[in-house]
């Protein structure tokens, strides 16, 4: 990656000159700034060095933010003010150490010390309070039991759920014999049986019967949690419908005209290239992705081209890159043929990729992660317009700082942490290419910075995505390598003209070739995804590898400086050490990770029996989504009904039985009945699992039973067996309120 031509570091001489010379991460003592000679010009730092001590701001803020996403309870007042008088104090130590140094009272070094800390400190509790007061910003009603009537609201999003049915949000919600105030702000329904073009515009108000429920917990201790999710989306319930919908009020808001507008533009493209190509193209143009079948999805995951129909930085990019060449070439072009302009013309093709990226974020629907990709592009515009290095490790971390600000959750996200994991790697590549590509023949350097490019932006992604999704794609460079470069060249390009030619009813040719582009990825990803092995499950790691590779990866980074004394013993050396030391506590932890023995689904309808062939379900039906979810984890691609055929279950598909270590027994019933037929089986050393609710006064002692009224109060359990007896985790135990 390069910075665009007409961008310059405007950073003064001394600042250069002492950025090697930092005895603490990233900074430089106040008597060395002030004594550098400006005329010293030593080699060009690395880019952590260049960054200075600002980009240790996202940082602090990311670990303040993360250790109140770890907190086991919602602060209360006492910990707020204890928080407020941290952060009053590591600023008044911070204000207090440069007065003491020049009073002669501590040593600079010191001073310089003391005043990081002190800002570090600060840092770290406002990170805290961000997520804080994010959290009670979003904060809205919960349903809190099953719901079955009628559902009334304002239709404000349209897309499909995993199994490839139409999904409708409505807010401002109306429920019978629900007050107000304990009526979720936002619902999200599956539709069972309807058709993407018979749906009502969005805007409208709709009315329709059907189930909802709270947003469900995760399917076992430590899984992904969508409670947590949905808080920030503003989810209080999810359910279906097989009713038809009924609109019963026109849109509601002005700004609907304008999503109503992008629908058409989505429509207009779906039809003009037709098939699932147009509705890629609809995607990557419009945010729209309610045309795409769940089997091009389930191709694009597998082949590791699903980034590609998400809308992200990749496109952003994309976007702005061409605007901003394609306008300077033109505006250089003007000047040569005389045309009364600025000198600066790529301040001017800058202003014009910035507008181009603000309407692609309008046309996209605005989702978070395009709003995060807006936030990185316009300040690596916003960089070049101040004489700026557009891309650097400075203005990433601006970016990172603006997007926790505004949004603190981000941090959690997979989104943000692979596309700032990818950009910095990309950022750090620049610099040994730099040297290297003179070297190579011309026509070798793109094939050779696509290739390195894409290799590095993978290598920095996967740990990540592996962790998240609990999969990998073993040809995802592969598929990468040869569907990127189109994207960027042919889709992506063609998108914008078609845009700038819609107007005047010219955007056909420029539909064409897009159609083109999109037919090409999609031909790659089937290709790819069809090679044997293409897809590999990776067992879900333990809950501290994440934040280990993160943390650690960023200290390293900002740490290390090649050839500046990593032989002898200072904070900078500590602290890469220390990043490294991280790095290697993930991996180890993520190699030695066991998963549970047994694990029961949060209704009863499931149990899964870890064996040596893998984990043996206790049905071959039943909790669905529960079950993938353990076996994916499990690192196990096997189906429900491949691993309820493992042995270890035995008896009637009501009654299912297996024999545990340590002489227990664990018992599963379902079906009708179910709960008299778990009280009378239950005995010493048996586990028993039962779909219904037993009565609170009739729940035998004599063994560990988990029926639906305790499950509803856990969630999902899981269960070590030791000498001692079962090991238990619950949901409930690692769960915490956000109310």
């Amino acid at each position: 990656m390069t910075a665009p031509a007409g961008s310059r570091s405007v950073l003064p001489a001394a600042t250069t000159a002492t950025a090697a010379m930092t005895p603490l991460p990233g900074f430089a003592p106040s008597r060395q700034r002030a004594a550098q000679p400006a005329a010293v010009r030593p080699a060009r730092p690395a880019a952590a060095g260049r960054a200075g001590q600002f980009a240790w701001v996202p940082v602090c803020l990311a670990v303040g933010i993360a250790i109140w996403f770890v907190l086991p309870a919602r602060p209360l007042l006492f910990q707020w003010l204890a928080l407020a008088t941290v952060a009053t104090v590591s600023l008044g130590l911070a204000r207090a150490a440069l007065p003491l140094a020049e009073a002669g009272r501590i040593g600079w070094q010191a001073a310089d010390g003391a005043r990081l800390i002190g800002l570090a400190l600060a840092l770290i509790a406002a990170g805290i309070g961000l997520a804080g007061l994010r959290s009670a910003q979003v904060a809205a009603p919960v349903l809190e039991w099953r719901y079955y009537g009628p559902i009334e609201g304002r239709l404000v999003q349209i897309d499909r759920s995993a199994r490839d049915r139409i999904r409708l949000t409505l807010d401002r919600v109306v429920l019978r014999d629900l007050a107000p105030d304990r009526t979720p702000g936002r619902v999200r329904l599956s539709l069972m049986d309807a058709a993407a073009d018979a749906l009502p515009d969005l805007g409208q108000r709709v009315m329709l019967t059907g189930h909802l429920g709270p947003p469900p917990g995760p399917a076992a201790p430590g899984s992904f949690d969508f409670r947590q999710h949905a808080w920030f989306e503003g989810l209080g319930a999810v359910g279906y419908s097989r009713t038809p919908i009924m609109a019963v009020g026109p849109p509601q808001g002005g700004i609907w005209g304008m999503h109503r507008a992008r629908m058409a533009i989505s429509a207009a493209i779906q039809t003009r290239i037709g098939g699932q190509n147009g509705a890629v193209a609809a995607a990557l143009m419009t945010g729209d992705r309610s045309g795409i079948e769940e089997a091009t999805n389930e191709t694009m995951r597998a082949s590791n081209l699903y980034h590609i129909i998400s809308i992200s930085g990749l496109h952003m990019s994309m976007l702005a890159g061409f605007v901003y060449a394609a306008l300077r070439l033109a505006l250089v072009l003007a000047q040569g043929l005389g045309a009364p302009l600025p000198q600066a013309v790529h301040k001017l093709a800058a202003f014009g990729a910035l507008a181009a990226a603000a309407g692609y974020l309008w046309l996209s629907g605005g989702g978070v992660a395009t709003e995060r990709a807006f936030v990185m592009v316009a300040v690596m515009l916003c960089a070049i317009l101040a004489d700026r290095r557009a891309i650097s490790l400075r203005t990433v971390a601006l970016a990172a700082t603006i997007i926790l600000i505004y949004s603190p959750e981000a941090l959690t996200s997979p989104g943000f942490q692979m596309s700032f994991a990818a950009t910095v790697a990309l950022i750090l590549t620049y610099g040994p290419w730099s040297r290297i590509s003179p070297h190579l023949p011309f026509w070798l350097r793109p094939v050779m910075m696509l290739l390195i490019s894409s290799f590095v932006a993978a290598m920095a992604t996967s740990p990540i995505a592996a962790a998240h999704f609990n999969r990998m794609a073993q040809y995802g460079l592969l598929a990468n390598l040869l569907a990127v470069p189109v994207m960027g060249t042919l889709v992506m390009p063609a998108g914008v003209i078609g845009a700038v030619l819609a107007p005047i009813g010219l955007a056909g040719p420029a539909l064409w070739v897009m159609g083109v582009g999109t037919d090409w990825m999609l031909r790659v990803a089937e290709f790819v995804a069809g090679l044997d092995g293409a897809v590999s499950a990776i067992a879900l790691p333990p809950a501290p590898v994440l934040p280990l590779i993160g943390f650690g990866a960023v200290l390293a980074v900002l740490c290390w400086r090649p050839g500046s004394g990593h032989h002898r013993l200072s904070p900078m050396t500590a602290g890469f050490a220390a990043g490294l030391a991280m790095l290697g506590a993930a991996l180890a932890l993520w190699l030695s990770a066991s998963r549970p023995s047994i694990l029961i689904a949060p209704e009863g309808e499931a149990v899964g029996l870890m064996t040596a062939q893998g984990r043996a379900i206790s049905k071959p039906a039943g909790g669905a989504f529960v079950v993938s979810s353990w076996l994916l984890e499990d690192g196990d691609t096997a189906t429900q009904a491949a691993a309820a055929a493992r042995p270890a279950w035995s008896g009637d598909a009501r009654d299912r039985r297996a024999d545990l270590p340590h002489g227990w027994q664990i018992l599963h019933f379902t079906g009708k009945g179910s709960g008299a037929r778990a009280a009378a089986a239950c005995q010493p050393r048996h586990i028993v699992v039962v779909n219904e609710a037993l009565p609170p006064t009739g729940t035998p002692a004599s063994c560990l039973i988990f029926d639906l009224r305790h499950l509803r109060k856990t969630g999902a359990v899981a269960i070590d067996m030791t000498p001692d007896g079962p090991d238990i985790a619950t949901v409930t135990e690692r769960h915490r309120d956000l109310r």
